[in-house]
């Protein structure tokens, strides 16, 4: 009787190419499903201008285990940690261009579990990111934790002038770094098990090994050495944790390579002025121990708690009484400049949208870098670079993030097709599935 292969492997590279970013969950898990994935500790690289970190704030940790009904709660910034609390992802790469600098650059660690008194996912990262959702709780909170490793990695455009010769040199580079991985680097590289002590889980960084010094995305770069951002950095860095055997996902998000804050074009830069102040975030200090972190996560709550009150109580009615109302709280009293101006241009403002846009403006903006076709070019040709060097994906996920203008709409065809080229270029032929052409629930898992 033969016995059912533990791994399965695609005649073709499968990408789904979806809109809304949260929409690969399923996909991922039909290949998790059909053993094409592993159950555990999956692998991810994902290039995005946003890293998509965040956790649906009120869901039941419980939630993951509900595929159905977890896929009607993720929303675009918050898919990936759910799959790491549910035990399936493990390991993320995340891959930022020059102009998204949301999370410390190097090395994270963390433990993602259910938080023991609101039974929520929480996680112990205490970088401004987690920290001013307020996301953040100690390890002696979290039940049913599991370890994730964050690599955050910065892509610079290849030069202007990248020719024959110095790409020739860039792939040797990228490839001798991936074979003395190989030979030196293996052992301390590999994922940690998720059963090891949680006292390792506490967020550590590990400062790059070089730093240029130079302008973020500066055409001085050199992409041919070991700058931070060039691709024989990347590969360095990535290369370290994927073996040639071991499958994992390659997720792309078309913002990687020219984004848009959207918000930009709903309100004045005076509104976006007050939104900052409104919902501003007051980070702990360097050193801060467990009782300061804990004080600046419940203020933040607090902080967002009452502001998501306010608006809601203005979408009812933003009468003067209602607006003097809650001006008078701690820190709102910019709120009636805000009414004012946004109703002098609309009679009925959205104020669940300026809700929104206001969640934006905390510790660090919202990426805006809308790339010229030369500087699309040029990032497409590092992230064919560093890809070349790099074991084949099992499955490639890719995001538009156009209806909702992250990726410009005008340009997302053009860098979509790009993208497309580079990876059948790679890999051969394609099992393209263009997921955001259908409108029925058919991507929902049966």
């Amino acid at each position: 009787m033969t016995s059912v292969p533990l791994k399965r492997f695609y005649k073709e590279l499968p990408v789904w190419i979806v809109e809304d970013h949260h929409d690969v969950v399923c996909h991922i898990y039909r290949a998790i499903a059909s053993k094409h994935l592993p159950l555990e500790n999956i692998k991810m690289v994902h290039l995005d201008s946003h890293p998509d970190l965040l956790i649906p704030v009120n869901m039941s940790a419980d939630t993951v285990f509900d595929k159905e009904k977890l896929f009607s709660e993720l929303s675009i910034e918050n898919w990936i940690i759910p799959m790491v609390y549910a035990g399936h992802v493990s390991y993320v790469a995340w891959l930022h261009p020059y102009w998204a600098q949301q999370i410390r650059e190097g090395e994270h660690r963390m433990a993602v579990g259910r938080d023991s008194s609101t039974t929520t996912i929480r996680l112990t990262s205490t970088d401004n990111y987690f920290l001013s959702d307020g996301l953040y709780v100690s390890e002696d909170q979290l039940e049913n934790s599991k370890l994730l490793r964050l690599d955050v990695v910065k892509v610079n455009p290849v030069k202007a002038s990248h020719g024959s010769a110095s790409e020739k040199k860039s792939e040797e580079d990228t490839e001798r770094w991936f074979v003395k991985r190989a030979r030196t680097e293996d052992d301390k590289g590999g994922q940690a098990s998720c059963s090891e002590s949680l006292s390792r889980c506490t967020d550590t960084l590990h400062p790059a090994e070089s730093s240029s010094g130079t302008n973020l995305g500066d055409d001085d770069d050199d992409d041919d050495g070991e700058d931070d951002g060039s691709t024989s950095y990347v590969v360095k860095r990535i290369s370290a944790f994927l073996s040639e055997t071991e499958p994992y996902i390659l997720d792309i998000d078309l913002d990687f390579f020219t984004c848009k804050n959207p918000f930009k074009e709903l309100y004045t830069q005076e509104e976006f002025t007050i939104l900052q102040e409104l919902y501003n975030f007051q980070g702990p200090g360097p050193d801060a121990d467990k009782e300061e972190l804990d004080a600046c996560v419940d203020r933040r709550v607090h902080q967002l708690e009452d502001l998501e009150a306010a608006f809601a109580d203005l979408l009812e009615d933003d009468g003067e009484e209602t607006v003097t109302r809650w001006a008078r709280n701690p820190g709102m009293a910019s709120l009636t400049q805000l009414v004012s101006s946004l109703r002098s241009r609309n009679l009925c403002p959205d104020y669940e949208m300026v809700h929104q846009a206001g969640l934006t403006c905390d510790s660090v903006e919202l990426p805006h870098h809308i790339s010229t076709d030369e500087e699309i070019d040029r990032l497409v040709s590092a992230v064919q670079l560093f890809l070349k060097a790099l074991p084949k994906p099992t499955l490639v996920t890719m995001s538009r993030s156009s209806l909702d203008e992250y990726c410009p709409v005008e340009q997302v065809d053009s860098v979509q097709t790009r993208v497309l080229a580079v990876l059948e270029s790679l890999y051969g032929p394609l099992d393209l599935h263009k997921d955001f052409e259908n409108n029925s629930t058919e991507t929902r898992v049966p």
